[in-house]
């Protein structure tokens, strides 16, 4: 299926973005990222080489730009002084990359993201000529201000950064999804296939995930589960349900040209 969509101007096939962390060595990272299938993978900057310690293995080695796109992330962050500070230095060391994921966080115990801060980070970041593709929390006006701003993605969370609880409120994720425009993405709380397949039969243009996968007992195989989870639910939003009924059977075979008769009433 012939099924795209599209990001700052360019236009990818797989819709599951996958991260880098958490892998017990490149080797394993390289496998995972392999069979997910994804083609925008997103790196902790705070975190990881990619060529600010050139004494230590760079994680591009095993994702390289001419084959992926790279998405600097600022993880870690938990104000919009250092979240500025870390796609800026993001941007010089992949020779002038703009498209950025923005999070600034709350608590070190939650993760949960401060909204606050991340609207004062994305208003800068936005003026300095970044791509601005913004994790945030699912509150529907939240989401429509970065829009408003003029960020190219929003990613609500389905629930807390490494909880693996699923989605935890469908509702305001289809609400944000049905109020935007610019593509909308589930980032945080993936924790199995089945919670992939949900995102996007909201509607979500994809999902973004790390611990689901790279916690997995077989990290690869859980790659390649999520992406075929997502290639299914994309389809079956799509395809469009069947009608939910509580009280109202509906057999699946037609009753018509039977051979008895039908049960009295």
């Amino acid at each position: 299926m012939n099924d795209t969509f599209e990001l700052a101007g360019k236009t990818y096939s797989s819709r599951l973005l996958v991260g880098t962390g958490k892998y017990k060595d490149l080797a394993e990272t390289k496998a995972a990222i392999e069979a997910s299938g994804a083609e925008i993978v997103t790196v902790a900057i705070r975190r990881t080489n990619i060529g600010q310690n050139p004494n230590e293995p760079s994680l591009l080695e095993v994702i390289p730009p001419e084959k992926y796109t790279l998405l600097p992330n600022t993880a870690g962050c938990f104000d919009a002084e250092s979240a500025v500070r870390t796609c800026q230095l993001a941007r010089e060391l992949l020779d002038g990359h703009s498209l950025v994921k923005l999070e600034v966080l709350g608590d070190v115990e939650t993760l949960y993201p401060n909204v606050l801060e991340t609207l004062k980070a994305a208003r800068t970041l936005i003026d300095d000529g970044f791509q601005i593709m913004v994790y945030t929390s699912d509150d529907p006006i939240i989401a429509k201000e970065f829009e408003d701003m003029g960020c190219v993605a929003v990613m609500p969370l389905g629930s807390l950064i490494g909880s693996g609880m699923g989605i935890v409120n469908p509702y305001n994720i289809r609400m944000i999804k049905e109020r935007l425009t610019v593509p909308v993405l589930v980032d945080a709380g993936v924790g199995t296939a089945s919670d992939a397949a949900v995102a996007m039969e909201l509607g979500c243009d994809g999902v973004l995930m790390n611990t689901a996968i790279a916690a997995a007992k077989d990290p690869v195989l859980m790659a390649s589960a999520m992406k075929k989870a997502v290639q299914a639910g994309r389809e079956a939003y799509l395809a469009g349900r069947m009608p939910q009924r509580i009280y109202t059977a509906s057999p699946s075979s037609p009753d018509e040209g039977i051979f008895f008769d039908k049960p009295a009433s």
